[in-house]
């Protein structure tokens, strides 16, 4: 029996079709191994949202060919798919398959053929139900692609146009989760707000959010938005679910006026801190994670500190912050006044203690409340005790041991955050 290892890169929707390829190769006999050097198969799954991912994921399959020769090494996901004609060369890769190619792994295994299609020619979702599920939470692809073409990206042409998995899929994959037990659902994507575009003008997430609040899950919670995707109507129907967690993630990616438009993002810095008042003052507490890029080209000292003075008054609780990478073949490529490296670490380097401040912040604004947290299956490995998450998206050390708890919802008041900030605890009520 051929044993297979798969490394994954990126973001959860990587993470997800990772575990569809796991699920179809053990279907077909193939045996997981845990460590790569035991693997007759190498699949790297890969992200190429910035240069370091691209080289990283050619690093990644070299040292492993390096190590052992005659392992057969799978390259995938979105730096195949951008960069398979000057990869297809590669002695140390020996099949790439694209993005929506993967899927057929069991196949291209068999016969060690690549196959990488034009991703603008796939009109269509690729629906793949998943069966075999270790993980506390489920995660659910409800949409692929995006059409935004932002100055700075290429995911379009790494996951071509916007295309939504249909509602009776959604559905059914979550009758699967629940059938299985699962307590609460994730819905990811690469552009989760256009769900629905290519149906219907009627029919959007919300109208998708609707159905799945009639179905048996427990709890929901939903992938990053654009914050344009987050009108009244959907505030207003998210604060009165009794199943949506209140935890968000803006892809702002700036928050100064001309550093947007030139990003081409449609919206204003003013528009991004009322959305985020908005959504502070809709629930109680809820954890407001963000995407900040820094660096862009031509954003000048002023426009820098004017993101960063926006981003310190807002009521975000979380920040992500990312320096500007040059991506081939994107209008910001080619922009004047591409900013330093230096600079641009200087200015992750401010960004980053700005979000370590936003974290603890918030951290302290939980302490002494009462939630509810989905218990881990799996104790902590370091103490044994149970962990958890409550729905804004703190992970709870509690003080009990009794594995009978794993995989139920239980109330928790949340006490303390450790000295070095790396553990919050929380006693089971």
């Amino acid at each position: 029996m051929k044993r297979f290892y798969i490394k994954t890169h990126g973001c959860k929707a990587n993470q997800l079709e990772s575990n569809i390829l796991r699920e179809k190769l053990l279907n077909a006999n193939y045996e997981e191994t845990m460590k790569s050097l035991e693997a007759d198969i190498f699949i790297l799954n890969s992200c190429s949202v910035t240069e370091t991912a691209d080289i990283e994921a050619l690093r990644t399959l070299r040292n492993i060919k390096h190590k052992k020769p005659d392992i057969l090494t799978v390259f995938t996901g979105c730096s195949a798919q951008l960069n398979s004609q000057k990869t297809k060369q590669i002695d140390y890769i020996d099949i790439i398959l694209g993005n929506d190619d993967k899927f057929d792994i069991v196949n291209a295994i068999k016969s060690q053929n690549s196959h990488v299609q034009d991703i603008f020619d796939i009109k269509e979702f690729n629906n793949q139900f998943i069966h075999n599920y270790s993980k506390t939470r489920g995660y659910l692809k409800i949409q692929d692609g995006c059409n935004n073409y932002c100055s700075y990206c290429t995911i379009p042409y790494a996951r071509g146009n916007s295309r939504s998995n249909s509602i009776n899929n959604i559905i059914e994959q979550i009758k699967i989760y629940t059938d299985a037990g699962i307590k609460e659902v994730v819905l990811t994507g690469i552009h989760i707000g256009q769900w629905g575009e290519d149906f219907s003008p009627t029919k959007n997430l919300m109208f998708l959010l609707e159905k799945i609040e009639e179905t048996k899950i427990v709890r929901y919670r939903l992938g990053s938005l654009n914050p344009l995707e987050i009108d009244e109507n959907l505030l207003n129907f998210l604060s009165n679910s009794k199943k949506f967690c209140p935890h968000f993630h803006l892809s702002l990616q700036s928050l100064n006026d001309k550093t947007l438009a030139d990003m081409n993002r449609k919206y204003t810095a003013e528009y991004c801190l009322e959305l985020i008042d908005k959504i502070d003052s809709s629930f109680n507490l809820p954890f407001i994670g963000s995407d900040i890029i820094v660096g862009f080209p031509d954003e000048s000292e002023n426009d820098f500190l004017n993101t960063y003075e926006n981003a310190k008054k807002s009521k975000l609780s979380a920040i992500h912050v990312f320096p500007y990478s040059i991506r081939k073949n994107t209008k910001a490529a080619v922009m004047k006044n591409q900013i330093t490296e230096s600079i641009k670490t200087q200015r992750s380097d401010i960004f980053h203690k700005l979000a370590q401040e936003k974290i603890n912040n918030f951290i302290k604004k939980n302490i002494g409340t009462k939630n509810k947290i989905l218990i881990e299956k799996r104790p902590d490995k370091k103490t044994g005790l149970l962990k958890g998450v409550t729905p804004n998206y703190l992970t709870i050390l509690t003080n009990s041991t009794d594995i009978k708890l794993c995989n139920t919802i239980q109330n928790i008041k949340i006490t303390q955050q450790d000295k070095d900030n790396s553990l919050i605890k929380g006693i089971i009520l």
